[in-house]
């Protein structure tokens, strides 16, 4: 069932049906959160290296297939788009909250990014809401 996921999930992003890119897409529908360039390389097998993530990591990005979350140290972390995203439109308009023990970073898509007024003269591309603290699972 899960294959047949992955596959269709390439499919409709009209990418090809690679090793890596199953392995990797896997990885993220069995993540809790997101993960970064160095959690994928430390899961992956040795026949797959770092250009290879990181040109899947790109292409999945592109398609619209995962979404890029800027962290406070400058790393990058990725999470999986829903189904409003698309080759070229991200629609990821969300909260992320990154927990200060565990490190891991969250998507939670039921609280959207509030709208920010600017003045006149500018505007806005993407706005990006990135909330520190405790998650469920630390603070119990």
């Amino acid at each position: 069932m899960q294959e047949e996921i992955i596959e269709n999930i390439l499919k409709s992003a009209n990418l090809s049906v690679t090793g890596s890119r199953k392995k990797i897409l896997n990885l993220f529908l069995a993540s809790n959160g997101a993960l970064s360039h160095a959690d994928i390389e430390q899961e992956a097998d040795e026949k797959m290296d770092r250009i290879t993530i990181y040109r899947t990591l790109q292409a999945f990005v592109q398609k619209g297939i995962i979404h890029i979350i800027p962290t406070t140290d400058n790393s990058i972390r990725y999470a999986l788009c829903k189904d409003e995203c698309s080759e070229g439109h991200h629609h990821d308009q969300h909260v992320h909250f990154v927990c200060n023990e565990c490190h891991t970073t969250y998507c939670l898509e039921q609280i959207n990014v509030p709208h920010v007024k600017l003045p006149s003269g500018f505007t806005q591309d993407q706005t990006e809401v990135i909330v520190n603290g405790l998650c469920a699972n630390c603070h119990a």
